[in-house]
């Protein structure tokens, strides 16, 4: 009986011990299973489970089902989650340097949208661990064009049009359009849409496919205005606790995640397009002249942010245009 209880004190102590070295971590993210963001961070997550053999877990909580998108940041720094995703341009009002992939044909195309994110990514991860953050990976969307349900020929056809803005950036294109700004979130875009809250906005493909945008809009003009990004983000005390080997695996994976996803981006672009198309959208280049005034804009936009970035803004724009 003594031999016994010691094998089974053995034991005991044996899976207390395996307890000890698992960690689970909840991932939150603002976005639907069938987005190839949420799909690439899923991707993310098995592959740092089978690389520590089971040792770390990220347990993605998709669609804002955890936490909505504005609330992610905070979460992740507070140590409420020890990881998440966020539009990273979102969180503009603290910190101008988290939206200057959001300016308006300042990058546009995946080429100019990759040496934007070089020419930031010093300055974004620097400001990012003073917040005791550190980002591990970031992946664009395709380029934001503007639906709406009716057509758009000049900017005269903006005038009174409730604008949906999903950051201070489209809040001020909206205003500097003529349109009327409406902060909606992705996941309450097509209820905002049948509420009358809004009857355009300016958003990838992507983001048109995943809610289904033939069901409440007609057009699809392709600006090309810019690729927002999202940043995956994880608090720098959650990743210390983390065994030397574990950090190591985090990162690579990271590395490899966004390679990944710059890569989806792309195949995404063409065919989110194509879907939307093929369910009755009017898919079309903006008039040369609108796109021709959108492009005015978007420079006052980009001279309006370099004012509020001060010396870290004009430094990124410097290094992006060299």
């Amino acid at each position: 009986m003594r031999k016994i209880l010691t094998a089974a004190a053995v034991v005991v102590v044996a899976s207390a011990g395996t307890a000890a070295a698992q960690t689970k971590w909840n991932m939150p993210t603002a976005y639907p299973d069938s987005n190839y963001h949420t799909q690439n961070v899923r991707w993310f997550a098995d592959e740092v489970k089978k690389a520590t053999d089971g040792k770390l877990e990220i347990v993605v909580h998709s669609g804002a089902s955890l936490f909505k998108m504005p609330e992610i940041k905070r979460a992740v720094q507070t140590g409420q989650v020890p990881i998440g995703e966020i539009l990273l341009s979102a969180y503009g009002n603290e910190d101008p340097v988290l939206e200057v992939d959001g300016l308006p044909f300042l990058a546009a195309g995946y080429d100019q949208a990759w040496k934007l994110y070089q020419a930031q990514r010093a300055t974004l991860q620097g400001n990012l661990q003073k917040q005791g953050l550190l980002m591990l990976f970031s992946v664009a969307w395709p380029g934001q064009g503007v639906y709406s349900k009716n057509p758009i020929n000049s900017l005269s056809d903006f005038k009174g049009v409730k604008f949906r803005a999903y950051n201070a950036v489209t809040a001020r294109l909206a205003e500097l359009i003529g349109a009327q700004p409406a902060t909606v979130q992705q996941a309450e875009v097509p209820q905002a849409f049948s509420a009358g809250v809004i009857s355009a906005m300016i958003t990838s493909g992507a983001t048109g496919v995943d809610t289904k945008a033939w069901e409440f809009s007609k057009y699809f003009y392709e600006t090309e205005a810019m690729h927002p990004r999202n940043g995956v983000l994880v608090n720098q005390r959650a990743f210390r606790r983390l065994p030397e080997e574990q950090q190591r695996i985090l990162l690579n994976i990271a590395e490899l995640a966004e390679k990944r996803g710059w890569e989806l981006m792309q195949k995404v672009s063409n065919d989110t397009k194509a879907t939307l198309a093929k369910n009755g959208m009017t898919v079309a280049a903006p008039p040369a002249a609108l796109q021709a005034e959108y492009k005015k804009i978007g420079s006052a936009m980009v001279a309006e942010w370099e004012k509020k970035a001060g010396a870290a803004g004009a430094a990124i724009i410097k290094a992006y245009r060299q």
